[in-house]
């Protein structure tokens, strides 16, 4: 989980630098480049993620901490797939408007 956090938080604030920048078009190159970081991180999400639920399904044998476990990194890994949506829009505005 705490690696999940951790590119939870690595988005976040590349969607920040991102928004950041978009006050000046100048900047799309950055922006872009930002917004692909933001891709790669959510598909280290994606793998970090199957990665801790193998383990968590093979070595947790409490149920209910393996089902509170699983919640928690389900939603980790959602943040991380809100965080490319938002990439992906911003995306698209930089595409317009250069």
């Amino acid at each position: 989980a705490k690696r999940l956090a951790e590119i939870c938080v690595a988005c976040a604030e590349k969607v920040k630098a991102a928004v950041d920048l978009l006050n000046n078009m100048g900047n799309a190159e950055k922006i872009m480049k930002i917004c692909a970081d933001i891709d790669r991180l959510e598909t280290d999400a994606d793998q970090v993620l199957r990665s801790a639920m193998a383990k968590l399904f093979r070595n947790e044998p409490d149920t209910r901490e393996l089902i509170k476990l699983k919640e928690i990194y389900e939603h980790l890994e959602t943040v991380t797939d809100k965080c490319e949506d938002v990439a992906n829009i911003i995306e698209g505005i930089v595409i317009e408007n250069s």
